[in-house]
């Protein structure tokens, strides 16, 4: 899959987004605050290593169809360790998971995974 222009600038602006967002929510928002630290122990060292834990996410993102969720999961789990291989499992169990309207996701996903690993498989 190759990236394409609207692609880059689409991961671009969800990562864009985000860090605005966060920025204003930390300031404004204690629920906000609450949510990031909720997000910080499930992420936190535990039996299951980060980058398990990112893969998860990634598969949970697929089936609700959260392409912010999967731009920052996938990113995650690459800082993680996880390899690109690893990763193109956990968006089958989300596609397995979510069925037919999850395979639409599965193709954002392989475009964030593009964008990060530079790769054009």
């Amino acid at each position: 899959m190759n990236l394409t222009k609207e692609d880059i600038v689409k991961i671009e602006t969800l990562i864009s987004d985000r860090k605005k967002a966060h920025a204003y929510y930390q300031q404004h928002s204690k629920v906000y605050n609450a949510f990031i630290d909720m997000e910080n122990q499930a992420f936190s060292a535990g039996k299951l290593g980060r980058k398990y834990k990112e893969m998860i996410a990634i598969g949970i993102s697929i089936h609700i169809n959260c392409e912010s969720c999967l731009e920052w999961h996938i990113n995650e789990a690459l800082n993680a360790g996880a390899s690109k291989e690893e990763i193109i499992e956990a968006i089958g169990i989300g596609m397995e998971m979510g069925g037919g309207p999850a395979t639409v996701s599965s193709r954002f996903a392989m475009k964030v995974l593009e964008y990060y690993t530079n790769n054009d498989e």
